[in-house]
């Protein structure tokens, strides 16, 4: 009757085996590391690098615990802080020779102590919030100004443009900071452009006054269109950020909006500040214009000329120099989606461009007065522009979408897609506020969190041994192995633990136990009855999963809630809470029941329970089951 198949003590032994090994990469802690990335999103980190690593290491006369290439970055581990400061002065000076112009960024980091053959399989440590790891806290200041200056340089090109299709002529078009100045000959050029403007540019208002024998009108943005513009620019930089952090690897950045023109960025587990900075800074400005093709450009692009007035000289990735005119076609902003993939016609690795309905209309226009030309797809970063790729229009352009290839290995596909997919910042911003928490602050928090956690658990499974005897063990026993399926499944899932996190953790504890109550008060009113032990014990089990069931399954709603509309804390707490439940259900019902079965299934003739003492319905008798 009280007997579980093989199969599901297989399950029970598969689960307390995968349980063990992804719990226990947690156990081991942390050691000081430097890790090595690029400071260039062109910047290849491979094994050539690791050797550099190695032998500026070997030549300080420094031995590492490990050394390893891990993706994009090759990290260091060191056994003290003392000798991890004095391994990243030397692959400081080693890697990076002119400071003012970094090709590599060599950062203070933590590292998991585990031994290599849980790396080998896959199993990490979960990711610790700021409050438990430490790591850097930015507040960041959006120039809102700048925002307004670039939209305004925006609606000039666009209004070339437009004024070019509707044959009107004027004597030119000059953007003053952010108002947009165009001069007319006559009075009837000067109605038809101002009311060009009210037909398709919505977000201007028109004052125009007479200018020597010349008309001039003066464009602005209205007030209404530059807030719009301003929330705009701080969704848009938010966004950006969010991309290229995550692309990066950091793990669960928090990136928030605070008040009107600030952004909190918190990066757990970064350990110095310019380490941080770099990453922020790593966000490019996508910009594409058309390359200057005439005899004065060339002569500038071989060195022997001056670069002609109205165009500007960048470096291509193998180093050859282009002249590109400085009137930007499109930017990041019109860009909704850039993948990797391969020309259909060559086979050649290609990226894949996806433009809005704004962009889409702008590159065909341009593409198709422009067949032959080459147009160069620039990358500003801290200032500094690089031309990605430079490709020959071949045709017109339509539909939205438009290819990049050609002259490109797939590595190198694969990198331009994420550069360019992680967009453009909408307005510059200025870090305001800066926080560094410590790892000793982190690793306190771990150590009461852990402790609220181990006092709570011991005072559980006390009472529970006490009142129940055997079956309150068992019950201690399977509160033990959710606890230990808890922890595997955030590391397996590398979620990321909070200080909410864990009281959440602590409050699974006390929710997890009322099933095992609910099974041993079942169970006892069956005895009560007069029901064999073997019988009670099967009754009990089968009569209480279905309010098991039912409260778990409303307490998870409500956890739910929690998951889809809380932010930050909150978030953190719905997280452990909703697996919690989960882990909480198997380990009270299937996995209790099997140790149950496993002690009292194989005796056909069992006559008592150890459950602690069974009080009559009348109160005058009771019976204590041993």
């Amino acid at each position: 009757m009280n007997r579980y198949p093989v199969w599901k003590y297989v399950i029970i032994v598969i689960a307390l085996v995968v349980g063990g090994l992804y719990a226990l990469p947690n156990f081991f802690g942390e050691s000081p590391a430097v890790q090595v990335s690029g400071a260039k999103p062109l910047i290849k980190i491979d094994s050539g690098t690791l050797v550099q690593v190695q032998a500026a290491l070997k030549t300080a006369g420094i031995e590492p615990d490990l050394l390893t290439l891990d993706g994009a970055s090759v990290k260091a581990r060191f056994n003290s802080t003392d000798v991890q400061l004095k391994a990243k002065d030397a692959i400081q000076r080693a890697l990076v020779p002119d400071p003012t112009n970094p090709s590599y960024v060599v950062a203070l980091n933590l590292l998991s102590r585990s031994p290599a053959w849980l790396s080998a399989l896959h199993a990490a440590p979960m990711y610790l919030g700021l409050d438990l790891r430490g790591g850097v806290h930015f507040m960041l200041q959006v120039d809102m100004q700048a925002a307004l200056t670039k939209r305004a340089e925006s609606l000039s090109g666009d209004l070339r443009t437009s004024l070019r299709e509707k044959n009107i002529r004027h004597s030119g078009i000059n953007r003053v900071n952010q108002t947009i100045e165009v001069k007319f000959r006559d009075a009837a050029t000067l109605a038809n452009a101002r009311a060009l403007i009210q037909d398709q540019f919505a977000d201007l208002q028109t004052v125009d006054v007479p200018d020597g024998a010349e008309f001039k009108l003066t464009a602005s943005i209205r007030p209404e269109a530059a807030r719009r513009i301003q929330d705009q620019a701080l969704k848009q930089n938010i966004t950006t950020l969010h991309n290229r952090i995550n692309e990066l690897g950091v793990a669960e950045p928090v990136i928030q909006q605070q008040g009107l023109d600030r952004i909190v960025v918190q990066l757990p587990g970064v350990q110095d500040t310019a380490k941080a900075k770099d990453i922020l800074g790593r966000t490019a400005t996508l910009e594409v214009r058309m390359v200057d093709e005439s005899a004065d450009a060339r002569a500038a692009e071989l060195g022997t000329g001056m670069v002609p007035f109205g165009s500007e000289r960048y470096l291509e990735r193998n180093g050859q120099a282009v002249i590109v005119k400085k009137q930007v076609i499109l930017t990041g902003e019109n860009l909704t989606d850039a993948q990797p993939g391969f020309d259909s016609q060559t086979q050649e690795p290609s990226v894949n461009l996806n433009l809005d309905a704004k962009g889409t209309r702008i590159f065909r226009d341009v593409t198709r007065e422009n067949v032959g030309k080459r147009m160069a797809i620039l990358l500003f970063e801290k200032g500094k522009g690089e031309v990605v790729t430079a490709p020959v229009i071949r045709t017109e352009i339509g539909g939205g979408r438009v290819q990049i290839s050609g002259r490109m290995t797939t590595v190198e596909a694969n990198d331009t897609a994420l550069l360019l997919r992680a967009g453009s910042l909408a307005a510059p911003m200025e870090i305001i506020e800066e926080t560094t928490i410590g790892p000793s602050l982190g690793a306190e928090n771990i150590a009461k969190g852990f402790q609220s956690v181990a006092w709570g658990f011991l005072a559980v499974a006390i009472f529970m041994c006490v009142y129940y005897m055997l079956f309150g063990i068992f019950s201690s026993i399977a509160l033990a192995f959710n606890l230990l399926l808890l922890v595997a499944v955030l590391s397996m899932l590398q979620a990321t633990l909070t200080l909410p996190g864990m009281a959440a953790m602590a409050l699974v504890l006390g929710m997890a136990i009322d099933a095992n109550v609910l099974i041993n008060e079942r169970i006892r009113e069956e005895l009560r009855g007069g029901a064999s032990a073997q019988a009670a014990i099967h009754t009990g089990y089968d009569r209480a999963w279905a309010t098991i069931f039912d409260s778990n399954i409303t307490t998870l709603i409500a956890g739910l809630a929690l998951l889809a509309f809380g932010s930050g804390p909150v978030r953190g707490f719905a997280v452990v809470h909703c697996l919690g439940i989960m882990t909480s259900m198997f380990s009270g019902v299937f996995f209790s029941r099997g140790v149950v079965n496993f002690w009292y299934g194989r005796k056909n003739r069992l006559k008592t329970v150890s459950i602690g003492t069974i009080w009559r319905p009348d109160g005058n008798t009771a019976i204590k089951a041993q």
